[in-house]
């Protein structure tokens, strides 16, 4: 049985909440599911995380697989906040763009004067 720990969808139209549950990976996304370990709320300012950490470890050491979005939870859980995200690096032609139009700027500011 592949256990996943993932977020089941809950609340109304337009209006999510979701719960970070346990549940064999076969199941529906919103049916079954073994145990439920927090809650996330993303419509409230700030958002509710609640996780608990010492149940999440606990499946996560039975060979229960977090989804790249629970992950992403359970980090701000642990942490208070998100882990630092890489940004995108620029084309080689988006970054040519960008260093003609910041050159064409210097030369216009030195025009100006």
């Amino acid at each position: 049985m592949a256990v996943k720990i993932r977020l089941a969808r809950h609340g109304a139209k337009k209006r999510p909440y979701y719960r970070v549950v346990v549940a064999d990976g076969r199941m529906p996304r919103d049916g079954r599911y073994i145990e439920e370990v927090g809650r996330y709320n993303p419509l409230t300012t700030p958002k509710v995380i609640d996780i608990n950490i010492e149940k999440v470890d606990e499946w996560i050491g039975k060979g229960a697989q977090p989804t790249n979005a629970v992950s992403h939870l359970i980090e701000i859980a642990r942490n208070g906040q998100p882990a630092v995200e890489k940004k995108a690096k620029l084309s080689k032609k988006a970054a040519a763009k960008a260093a003609a139009a910041a050159e064409a700027a210097a030369e216009a500011e030195a025009d100006a004067e």
